[in-house]
């Protein structure tokens, strides 16, 4: 009988030694399952992270695109308009050529050629002004336009259409399209 008792034991040993296995098999699993679905999470962080890079990445470049362009804008503008200060400075003179050539007496001879000095003066200035995109405006006979001329007076006119240009008091000029200085015009109004 001992031997029975024995035998009970041993395979109670056994039944409790294979539930321990599958309790550790089990526990493994479980422990498996769980990293696997830590890594994933993490996977999914990484990737996560990985498209918010991306994306910052694509508006830094888009970024520095705007600003080069933008520093090429003002580099083009700066190139165009570096004469505008000194152009201001040279219209005056040229008013004053055309002045005094509009109000020299060209009926006495001993002045005739101081007055064809000054014409070729005032030619010579305004050809030197037109090579760098120095534009004159004398809109005499157009229609009136506010953005490039200064309405001086009107004046009522059957002659012409009401808004044309009777008479330009002084001429207007543009640097590279931008005005400079507006034309200064007498308009013409319905009687």
């Amino acid at each position: 009988m001992s031997e029975q008792p024995q035998a009970n034991e041993h395979e109670q040993e056994n039944v409790e030694a294979q539930e321990e296995q599958e309790q550790e098999q089990g526990s493994q699993e479980q422990s498996i399952e769980a990293e696997l679905a830590a890594l994933y999470a993490e996977l999914e962080a990484a990737k996560q992270t990985v498209e918010e890079q991306k994306d910052s990445v694509i508006r830094a470049a888009a970024e520095v695109e705007n600003i080069r362009r933008r520093a090429a804008q003002d580099v083009e503008k700066a190139h165009k308009f570096a004469l505008e200060k000194f152009a201001n400075e040279l219209l005056p003179v040229i008013d004053n050529l055309e002045r005094a050539i509009e109000f020299a007496d060209k009926e006495n001879e001993n002045l005739a050629p101081v007055l064809e000095g000054i014409e070729m003066t005032a030619k010579s200035f305004v050809d030197a002004v037109a090579k760098f995109n120095v534009e004159v405006i004398n809109p005499q006979g157009e229609a009136f336009n506010p953005e490039l001329h200064q309405a001086m007076s009107m004046q009522p006119s059957a002659d012409v259409a009401p808004n044309t240009v009777l008479a330009v008091m002084q001429k207007g000029y543009t640097l590279n399209g931008r005005l400079l200085r507006p034309a200064m015009v007498m308009v013409s109004k319905a009687p």
